[in-house]
């Protein structure tokens, strides 16, 4: 049902507006501006509301626009009408419905009130039933705060942990040790590998020839040897005999000397009419010869004197052309291990990685080819130098993987590094020159894996690693 009373109020305010009762109609305005627009206000904070009249419910807080565009046709018809039949009297008219629209804007401000009034009740008591239940609610928020934080003190209480730590291991370049072209592959990557395993072929034809090159002069050099050796044995004979044939000689012509000298005395000491000159020139010559002899029979003497000096030279000249024949034999060793090197084997047992060579490339001594990472891995653990306190070798780590997050691996604390990780760096810090300014440094800590490792789970060296230190 529409409300009279503001039909009427609506009606009042529309009379206002006409031009002959402007200042009627502005100090009504003004008289009324106040309520108006507190209910306004009311309006706009509370919402639509409504209130009971004539046994229903009635919709109020709309504006005074909304009346009077609810008015039907006739009603402002009969406006228009009553404007015009007389304008002389409608000051008074005028006046009557300021009053009546005073009463009626007096009762919607009682009733507006009173309505406001009931809500505030009905928000108080609904507020005062809500107090428990947000009580209740903070309360188990704090006891849930205060038990998560009892929880972490408990969980956390002499326990390290770190998120700077990733797996570590051993890693083993493979590199050939002979130049050549690769002409077989007999591993792909990440391939796990056993020691000696043959991980690729080098030509081998020419070390080969250079073996049968070397076999060669081992072969003449052992010849050259056996023959020395039967000089030595010849030296050892003959050198002796030379010095007793000397010896010999060197007596023959002392013997021959003193003949010749008794037979040029003899011819010196008869007359000379029992002699002639030239029985006389010829014993002097023959003596004058006698005496050469003996002195080149001393001479050989001596030439021949050094027996054993003579026989070890001979026996020098058999250990030169030995130690040449163990050159050639290191040439034939050498020849072969090049062989062998021809097909390079894994060093260790391990997994295939980073293999850069193929079939059909050459190669040079030296030049990297490939990795293989071990079996032994471990954990690489990056604490903070304030966290170190109380931390010691043998001490148990439990230990989480980001890869495998279900993995349960259990571990113990090798060591610690003798020195922080910027201390072995390529630049070390230099904290003597310029401005210094205090950074807490790392220092690694190795953590051995004792169980938890599963062989079907490759635990790939690198990864980021949880450690948490039991220090008591």
């Amino acid at each position: 049902m529409l409300d009279v009373g503001s039909m009427e109020r609506g009606r009042s305010r529309y009379d206002d507006s006409r031009p002959g009762d402007a200042d009627a109609g502005r100090r009504r305005s003004e008289s009324h501006s106040p309520s108006d627009e507190d209910r306004s206000r009311r309006r706009r904070d509370d919402g639509s509301k409504q209130g009971y009249e004539d046994g229903g419910y009635v919709r109020r807080g709309r504006d005074d626009g909304d009346r009077h565009s609810r008015r039907s046709a006739a009603e402002r018809d009969r406006d228009e009408a009553e404007r015009q039949d007389n304008r002389e009297g409608y000051g008074s008219r005028n006046a009557d419905k300021g009053d009546d629209q005073n009463k009626a804007n007096g009762q919607d401000d009682r009733e507006d009130s009173g309505s406001d009034k009931d809500d505030d009740e009905d928000n108080k008591r609904a507020r005062k039933k809500r107090r428990p239940l947000v009580i209740g609610i903070a309360a188990v928020v704090l006891l849930l705060l205060a038990g998560g934080g009892l929880y972490y003190w408990l969980s956390t209480r002499g326990k390290i942990s770190t998120d700077d730590a990733y797996t570590d291991g051993n890693i083993v370049n493979v590199a050939p040790q002979v130049a050549g072209q690769v002409i077989a592959l007999d591993v792909t990557d990440n391939q796990f590998v056993r020691r000696g395993d043959p991980l690729f072929r080098i030509d081998p034809r020419q070390f080969k020839f250079s073996r049968e090159q070397a076999q060669g002069q081992l072969d003449a050099s052992n010849a050259q040897v056996a023959n020395q050796k039967l000089g030595v044995e010849i030296a050892r004979k003959n050198f002796p005999a030379a010095l007793q044939l000397a010896q010999a000689n060197l007596d023959s012509a002392k013997a021959n000397l003193a003949l010749q000298q008794a037979n040029y005395d003899r011819q010196r000491s008869l007359p000379k009419l029992a002699t002639t000159q030239q029985d006389v020139d010829t014993t002097a010559a023959n003596y004058q010869q006698a005496k050469a002899q003996v002195e080149q029979a001393q001479a050989r003497l001596v030439q021949a004197m050094p027996v054993q000096q003579n026989i070890g030279q001979s026996e020098q000249q058999v250990d030169q052309l030995k130690g040449q024949a163990e050159q050639a034999r290191a040439q034939v060793e050498q020849a072969d291990l090049n062989i062998e090197w021809s097909t390079v084997r894994a060093p260790q047992d391990g997994w295939v990685t980073k293999r850069n060579v193929n079939a059909g490339d050459y190669l040079t001594a030296g030049q990297q080819v490939m990795s293989l990472v071990t079996t032994d891995v471990w954990v690489t653990a990056n604490y903070k130098e304030t966290e170190l306190d109380g931390m010691r070798p043998g001490q148990r780590v439990k230990i989480t993987i980001d890869a495998y997050p279900d993995l349960d691996l259990q571990g113990h604390v090798d060591s610690i590094q003798r020195g922080s990780g910027s201390k072995f760096s390529a630049f070390p810090a230099e904290n003597a020159t310029g401005n210094f300014i205090k950074i807490v440094q790392r220092v690694p800590v190795k953590i051995v894996i004792d169980s938890g490792l599963k062989k079907d789970e490759p635990l790939p060296l690198g990864v980021s690693v949880v450690p948490t230190v039991m220090l008591k």
